[in-house]
C-alpha cells in the first residue's frame, strides 16, 4: 500500500518512483526555512581538520596508494619499511624505482582508462532512463533539477560490449591486472586534473559557492554544487558509473588472469567478481534514489569526491582480489 507522506519539499507517495510534481503553493518555503538554507549555503566552519588537514590528505593519498600496491605486488602483502636509519634513503629509492618501472602511465594504460571514462560518459548521454526530479536547490532559487537515471542500461551495455571485445580477442580483460600500476597512475593524474578543471571552471563562470577563501580547503571541498555537461550531472555520473564499474572490471580481470594462468577460477576470486558485480548492479538499479540525497542536494564537487571516485575507491577496494 502506498501512503502519502508530507515533506517540506512536497508530497512523496510512498515509492520514490511515484513522486509527483507539486504546485508552487504547496512547495512554498517559509521565511525561517529560507534563512536556514541561506546559512547552510555559507561557509561557517572548517571540517576534516581545516586547511592543514585537507592538505595533508591531498598530499598523502597518492603515496599511500602506491605503497599498498608495492607491498602487495612485490612483497606478497608485507608492509615493508626501512631496515634501520641507514636504509631510509635507499628504501625510498626502491619505492621510487617500483613506481617508475612498473607504474608508468604507458599507452595501453592511458588508452584503457580514458577510453572507459569516455565510453561511460557517452552512454550516459545516449541511453534512456527514468527521469527523476531532485530536491529544490536554494542556491538556484529553489529550482528542481531533473536527472536521467540510466545507469542500469549503461551497466548492461558495458557488460555486453566488454564481453564481445574479450571473446573476439580485441580487448583481453586480463590486461587490466597486467597494467594495474600504470592504470592507477593514470587515475591519480586524472583525479587531480579533473579536480583542478572543475574548480577553476566554477570559479571563472561564477558558480562557485560556499567558499572559505582558502584554496586548499576549497579545492578539497569543491567549488560547484551542480556541475553538468548537457543533461549529465557529473556528480551523480562519477559517483555511480566510475568507481564501481572500474572496481568490477579489476576483479573480473583478476579472474580472467587466473584462468589464463591456471586454467580455473578459484571460488574466492569468483565470489569477489560476484560481490562487486552485484554491488554495481544494485547501485544502478537504485540510481533514482540518489538525486534526493545530501550528496546531490548539498555536497559540492571537489577533490574529495572526484579523486576518490576516479582513483581512490577502485584502486583501494580491489586488493582482496589482487591478493588472491
Amino acid at each position: 500500500m502506498s501512503t502519502a507522506v508530507n515533506t517540506s519539499n512536497g508530497i512523496i507517495n510512498g515509492d520514490l518512483r511515484k513522486r509527483t510534481n507539486v504546485s508552487k503553493s504547496q512547495n512554498n518555503v517559509t521565511e525561517a526555512g529560507r534563512l536556514t538554507d541561506k546559512k547552510l549555503d555559507q561557509h561557517t566552519s572548517y571540517e576534516f581538520g581545516g586547511p592543514v588537514g585537507v592538505t595533508i590528505m591531498i598530499a598523502i593519498f597518492p603515496p599511500l596508494m602506491y605503497y599498498f600496491w608495492i607491498c602487495l605486488w612485490f612483497y606478497d602483502g608485507t608492509l615493508v619499511h626501512p631496515n634501520g636509519l641507514g636504509d631510509i634513503v635507499p628504501f625510498f629509492g626502491r619505492m621510487w624505482r617500483h613506481i617508475i618501472e612498473d607504474a608508468y602511465p604507458d599507452a595501453w594504460s592511458t588508452t584503457f582508462y580514458i577510453g572507459l571514462m569516455a565510453f561511460q560518459l557517452f552512454l550516459a548521454f545516449i541511453m534512456p532512463g527514468y527521469q527523476q526530479e531532485g530536491l529544490p536547490v536554494p542556491s538556484l532559487g529553489y529550482k528542481t533539477l531533473m536527472y536521467n537515471c540510466n545507469a542500469l542500461g549503461c551497466w548492461y551495455a558495458t557488460l555486453v560490449t566488454s564481453a564481445v571485445l574479450h571473446w573476439y580477442g580485441i580487448f583481453r580483460l586480463s590486461g587490466i591486472v597486467d597494467h594495474f600500476g600504470g592504470i592507477m597512475t593514470v587515475s591519480i593524474l586524472w583525479g587531480f586534473g579533473l579536480s583542478l578543471v572543475t574548480y577553476w571552471v566554477a570559479v571563472l563562470n561564477g558558480t562557485a559557492m560556499r567558499m572559505s577563501g582558502n584554496f586548499m580547503y576549497d579545492f578539497w571541498m569543491g567549488a560547484p554544487l551542480n556541475p553538468r555537461i548537457g543533461n549529465v550531472d557529473m556528480k551523480m555520473w562519477q559517483e555511480v558509473r566510475v568507481p564501481w564499474v572500474l572496481l568490477f572490471y579489476i576483479c573480473l580481470s583478476g579472474a580472467c588472469k587466473q584462468y589464463d594462468d591456471l586454467g580455473y577460477v578459484s571460488p574466492n576470486v569468483a565470489f569477489m567478481v560476484l560481490a562487486t558485480g552485484l554491488y554495481m548492479n544494485a547501485c544502478a538499479k537504485g540510481e533514482e534514489c540518489i538525486p534526493q540525497t545530501w550528496d546531490m542536494f548539498h555536497e559540492k564537487d571537489g577533490f574529495m569526491l572526484i579523486f576518490w571516485n576516479f582513483a581512490g575507491v577502485p584502486f583501494t577496494y580491489c586488493y582482496p582480489t589482487l591478493y588472491m
